[in-house]
């Protein structure tokens, strides 16, 4: 029999061939994608396994296996596979297919058969990484598909021919994945309690799957229903069919049901006459006014608690009344209406459906007693507990035993074959009814009845309760009339009837809260790239704020909402992009990407309206199965993958890597450029494209934009204060990418130059991204240069503030989880820069013990050729910072690359110079 390890390397290494491998499947790694991923536009759960020496067995080697497998799951003969049709798994199985193959499609099943309809699923091979694989398939839910995955390994395992594999042992790092022992119906069991834990209602998702056929985002807002539609300002919130925009005032006069039918009568719609009591004598007075029979209901209860039918005498009535003051302190005495009951539902003021609903009952057969027939009743696969299924199952309890019993039965009772047993006097879904659609049998005239009851109590969705002998005739030829009026109907009995026809009554609910001409959505501007992310998110936020717009921006300094930082955290992952989409102040999102994020779960949101990627160099390298720039550019074409049909993919036109991802990107195309018309562009715009680029115009550099045949100045870029009048030439290239945002978002240019004229490199504005201020004749510099391409982008714009005598001062550290190459390549290229260097550590060594960093770093420096009275290493970031700038003298340049911004900041803000506290000293003791 074989088995599985778990293992999670920080960093996967390439096979040694020359390795013994294990007959055992072990898994590396695994992941839940919440968004659009390296893998795929859809969520998945991703599951990297190394097959040992398996990954040499595939399925026509391994005798029995194939047809075992389909003996366990028949229901993988419907798989269709790569084929597309119905058998394309079994064909590859005959062919041969590796085993991590075959654990996609089992994981898939298994969920299938617990109640989650999913069907896709991809294995893909590793890279560099012989057998290695990864497992991607959908799910509904988070834990019941890691459940099924962990199941399907264990399947596929047991499967093997003996002898192949041997038992090695196994670390489960899902709790509740218990050992089945292959036992399909215990699995399928377990996953299947994992999905009711955190399923929806059948309301909630009728409406959840409503709003996703419109394209409407969803979102779980907590673990008992309650759902937001939509993104920031346009969203609406619903749980069940109550609606964020259902009245209060509304639903508390619904629970009143004696004033609600006060209202009924008062407006002239048929209901019937009654009276509320809190005493029994009070009742029996009141009663001798009403003909009978009668109804006796709790004032505030629903789904029939407490309601008793068919009053005659004043001993029922006493009966009756104490059933109801169990479940409130006044009971309601009403007239009994005659006719069947029925449910409609109006939505909007409009009546969407209707249905008649039978109270639970069993049939006789002449040989089972009533418990038996109730028993055989609940094994109908419709019936579950509360409202989880179509219909509810049915109970004996004492309210059943009265029922029974006024008609000379009790759970032993024997019913002669075709007599029925009712079991209920209500009609209500919840106590086990059921129900006949009958929405095209209604007369006109009734159902004007319906709606004008639910506008007379103020719902926008409301379940009607109403009584009539025949429903196709009037009301007012056949009697009955309205009984109650109930907010938040359950929408199960028009979705799935017992009988006739199933209505689409999710749809119109989702069209009142989004009507057709209103969108759901905010525009969505995701930004990535190696360096430039924050600036240019920074800049996207002033233009669109400029345009009038609340932004709820993300990037590593935190969590933005207008122009205030509501978390302070490195916040460019996918939780905070959700933070920002279900703000309900937010008209517009701009959200810093970054990979770390994109690797471990996705996107945060399904699509973007803008999607930009800056540039891709070296960085991370090594982390996350990231080994190569390609790699990299891989992880940041997801951005632009995740565009919308109509919207934009901002590239780069200078960098090698963003030109090639132009194949993947979806929208239309923008490019931006401070190379001015090369040919790449020339081509576009010639072709009706968009662009931005960067032309010289008299001895000025001018942003200029670029929409098929009509040009547009936009701004000189030395009115723009972060790029230092262009000597900034980083920032000039982040300007013409937020230039390009702001335009394909329909800004107009004099909004897009207002804003960036007044966008400067202040801490207020972009903290640690070029901030710079004099402290007593000392230049200070914050810039949140980590990487290679960042350090020298840096160090060209350093250059041109060289002047002899002048020393320029560097403080840098590098995370500890890069190479070792990268952080002596840092060091090297440090020295390449400045003329004393301060190395540091990062407060997380990430695994590196203390020291090591600026060791690392000090080796490059000496290697670069900077001597060694020149290299200085400091641990904490503090005092490295304040060693740095006590280095300087005036004329003198301190760059500083912090990790801790504020730290770093409040130690510049408050820095004076030993020289000038002795000048001080020196004029106060003069």
């Amino acid at each position: 029999m074989g088995d599985f390890l778990f293992a999670a390397p920080a960093t996967m290494k390439p096979v040694d061939a020359n390795m013994e491998r294990r007959n055992t499947l072990t898994i590396l790694e695994r992941a839940i994608y919440r968004g659009p991923n390296i893998f795929s536009r859809r969520p998945m759960i991703r599951m990297r396994v190394d097959l040992g020496t398996l990954e040499d067995r595939p399925t026509d080697t391994l005798p029995g296996f194939s047809q075992a497998l389909l003996a366990l799951l028949p229901g993988l003969r419907q798989h269709h596979c790569s084929r597309g049709q119905p058998g394309g798994l079994v064909e590859r199985l005959a062919e041969g297919t590796w085993l991590g193959h075959v654990t996609e499609h089992v994981a898939l099943e298994l969920q299938n058969l617990a109640g989650a309809p999913v069907t896709r699923g991809k294995t893909r091979s590793v890279a560099r990484h012989p057998g290695v694989y990864d497992i991607l398939f959908d799910y509904r839910d988070e834990q019941a598909g890691l459940l099924a995955g962990l199941h399907a390994l264990r399947v596929v395992m047991r499967l093997l021919p003996p002898g192949l594999s041997s038992l090695i042992g196994e670390q489960v790092l899902v709790k509740d994945a218990l050992d089945h022992g292959g036992d399909i119906d215990a699995i399928v069991a377990a996953i299947r309690s994992a999905l009711r834990k955190s399923a929806y209602g059948p309301s909630t998702q009728a409406i959840v799957d409503a709003a996703r056929r419109r394209g409407i985002p969803v979102t779980r807002l907590d673990e008992r229903s309650l759902i937001q539609l939509g993104y920031g300002r346009r969203q609406r919130r619903v749980r069940a069919s109550l609606t964020g925009q259902t009245s209060h005032v509304a639903v508390e006069l619904a629970g009143d049901k004696h004033l609600t039918r006060q209202l009924l009568l008062g407006a002239g719609v048929p209901a019937p006459k009654g009276v509320v009591a809190r005493t029994l004598d009070d009742a029996r007075r009141d009663a001798a006014r009403l003909a009978r029979p009668l109804v006796v209901k709790p004032l505030d209860a629903n789904h029939g608690r407490g309601v008793t039918l068919n009053i005659i005498t004043d001993a029922e009535l006493a009966d009756a009344f104490t059933v109801a003051r169990a479940h409130s302190p006044r009971v309601i005495v009403e007239e009994q209406l005659s006719g069947d009951d029925h449910r409609f539902l109006v939505v909007g003021g409009k009546v969407i459906a209707a249905a008649r609903r039978m109270p639970a009952s069993v049939t006789g057969d002449g040989t089972s007693d009533i418990s038996m027939l109730v028993a055989r009743e609940n094994q109908d696969p419709r019936r579950g507990v509360g409202h989880d299924n179509v219909l509810t199952r049915l109970v004996i309890d004492p309210a059943v035993e009265r029922v029974l019993a006024a008609q000379g039965f009790d759970a032993q009772s024997v019913p002669a074959p075709g007599e029925v047993a009712r079991l209920r006097e209500t009609a209500n879904l919840s106590t086990g009814g059921t129900a006949e659609d009958c929405t095209d049998q209604v007369h006109p005239d009734t159902i004007a009845v319906a709606e004008q009851a639910a506008a007379i109590v103020g719902l926008d969705v409301a379940g009607i309760d109403l009584l009539s002998p025949d429903i196709s005739r009037p009301l007012s030829e056949t009697g009955g009339g309205i009984i109650e009026v109930n907010a938040a109907p359950g929408l199960r009995m028009h979705l799935s009837p017992s009988s006739g026809q199933a209505r689409d009554v999710a749809g119109p609910i989702v069209d009142l809260l989004f009507p057709r001409s209103h969108r759901s959505r905010i525009p969505v501007v995701a930004i990535t790239g190696t360096n430039g992310k924050s600036t240019t998110a920074r800049m996207v936020a002033r233009i669109l704020r400029e345009h009038g717009w609340t932004v709820g921006l993300t990037n590593t300094s935190g969590v933005y909402i207008g122009d205030r930082l509501v978390r302070a955290a490195d916040a460019s992952g996918p939780k905070s992009a959700r933070m920002v989409l279900t703000n309900p102040t937010v008209d517009a999102a701009v959200l810093e990407t970054a990979r770390g994020g994109i690797l471990r779960e996705g996107l945060g949101f399904d699509r973007c309206d803008v999607g930009c990627v800056l540039n891709v160099t070296e960085d991370h390298m090594g982390i996350k199965g990231i080994d190569t720039v390609e790699d990299l550019a891989n992880v940041k074409s997801v951005v632009i993958e995740a565009v919308a049909r109509r919207g934009f993919s901002v590239l780069n036109a200078d960098d090698p890597l963003t030109v090639k991802m132009a194949r993947r990107a979806r929208g239309q195309l923008c490019w931006f450029s401070m190379r001015g018309w090369q040919e790449l562009v020339e081509a576009h715009v010639a072709s009706g494209g968009m662009a931005v680029i960067l032309e010289i115009l008299d001895d000025r550099q001018h942003i200029m934009l670029y929409q098929g045949s009509v040009k547009t100045p936009v701004i000189d870029v030395a009115a723009i204060p972060a790029t230092l009048n262009g000597a900034a030439a980083f920032n000039t290239e982040n300007a013409l990418a937020a230039v390009a945002i702001g335009a394909a978002l329909g800004v107009g240019p004099e909004t897009i130059a207002a804003a960036l004229s007044d966008f400067a490199t202040s801490f207020a504005d972009n903290p640690a991204r070029l901030n710079i201020v004099d402290r007593h004749g000392i230049t200070l510099i914050v810039d949140y240069a980590h990487n290679p391409a960042a350090v020298a982008a840096l160090g060209r714009f350093l250059a041109t503030l060289r002047r002899p005598g002048r020393r320029i001062i560097g403080t840098f550290s590098v995370p500890g989880d890069r190479r070792d190459a990268d952080l002596i390549g840092m060091g090297v290229l440090a020295a390449s820069i400045f003329d004393e260097l301060v190395f540091r550590e990062t407060p997380d060594g990430r695994g590196r013990p203390r020291g090591e960093i600026n060791a690392m770093m000090t080796q490059g420096a000496l290697a670069g050729g900077m001597a060694v009275e020149h290299v200085h290493r400091i641990v904490e970031e503090g005092e490295a910072t304040l060693y740095s700038m006590r280095l300087a003298r005036p004329g003198d340049i301190v760059v500083l690359s912090p990790t801790q911004v504020n730290l770093v900041w409040g130690l510049v803000s408050s820095f004076v110079p030993d020289f000038a506290t002795d000048a001080a000293a020196e004029v106060v003791g003069g």
